[in-house]
């Protein structure tokens, strides 16, 4: 089945428990004939996620969604669902909406730009993203030495059935391989792919601030490194990172497309940005790759316009009403 749609949104880190961020995701414009990919860490529990598919399933023609960490975390309010169960619960509420999962066959894009692949993937995280010197054993107590706190992952990411979360990761990592290079051979390489999952796929897109400096173990698995290549990936999706900004490795696209946490783009809200400001253009994406010694990482213009007196940022926006969002809005970082 084909998608004759225009243009390929994604957002992710909506984090719907808080008021704020629910509210904002009220405001979301309509996208008739777009998509959208939700990347994961929408909400912490089933209604969450259910306002989330019931508002941008009424906006865009279709919706693809993968899993975060904070979907699969065990919620008193979801009747102790956890692990698997928790997550196939949310496959099943997504279906019910027509979102597209992870479970769901891949499918094809015909809208702006090459005709590509979109493969939302599950992965998880084993740990692995850790100096050679920590082994697996030490990496909790190594990560969270002094004061530093652990992921609450620890505390209600339960991996059942299986026994651990790198046991999980494993067995996701070893599954969703399969389904993108069955994904890669159906067309005999000649579509490339729009992988989407929450984690970043490579160690080197994750990047932390100092007092978080020890968390890049919660935040993907070395397995996936060479996915981009080996699967022929002309975008590559995620959040988890809660900085938004675009990286080049080779002729792949990374596209970290986080919201985050209220207290993190409050800045941008009190200055007039909003959610339909923060949607990632995926797709068509920029008409040509930079030229090599040209693909440093690139964060979206809001970072730009926050450092303009308020009529300058008036005027950057006014300029920049067609196209009004993707690439079109990001500049080098300052």
């Amino acid at each position: 089945m084909s998608l004759p749609t225009r243009r390929l949104w994604a957002i992710s880190d909506l984090h719907l428990n808080n008021p704020i961020n629910a509210e904002e995701l009220r405001k979301l414009k309509p996208h008739p004939g777009d998509g959208l990919i939700l990347c994961g860490d929408i909400g912490e529990t089933l209604k969450e996620l259910k306002l989330a598919f019931e508002i941008t399933t009424a906006r865009f023609r279709y919706v693809f969604w993968t899993p975060g960490n904070h979907e699969l975390w065990l919620s008193t309010m979801d009747g102790g669902l956890r692990g698997q169960a928790k997550y196939e619960k949310c496959v099943e509420l997504a279906r019910s909406y027509g979102v597209k999962t992870p479970e769901d066959p891949y499918m094809l894009w015909l809208g702006r730009g090459d005709t590509c692949i979109i493969a939302p993937i599950f992965t998880l995280y084993d740990y692995s993203y850790r100096p050679n010197y920590v082994s697996r054993e030490r990496a909790v107590g190594w990560a969270t030495e002094g004061d530093r706190l652990p992921c609450t992952d620890e505390y209600i990411l339960d991996p059942y059935p299986y026994e651990s979360r790198d046991a999980w990761c494993d067995a996701l990592v070893a599954r969703f391989g399969k389904k993108l290079e069955a994904a890669c051979e159906a067309y005999g390489m000649k579509y490339p792919l729009v992988i989407a999952g929450h984690w970043p796929l490579r160690r080197d897109l994750v990047d932390l601030p100092d007092h978080m400096d020890r968390w890049h173990m919660w935040c993907g698995t070395t397995q996936t490194e060479d996915w981009h290549t080996k699967y022929n990936a002309k975008v590559v999706v995620n959040g988890h990172m809660h900085w938004r900004r675009t990286d080049w490795r080779g002729k792949t696209r990374f596209e970290e497309v986080s919201l985050g946490y209220q207290g993190q783009w409050e800045r941008l809200r009190s200055e007039g940005i909003t959610i339909n400001d923060l949607l990632r253009e995926i797709l068509p994406g920029p008409k040509q790759i930079p030229p090599d010694g040209q693909r440093s990482t690139v964060w979206l213009r809001e970072v730009e316009l926050l450092s303009q007196p308020g009529p300058a940022r008036q005027r950057k926006k006014e300029e920049d009403v067609e196209p009004a969002r993707g690439h079109d809005e990001q500049t080098k970082k300052k």
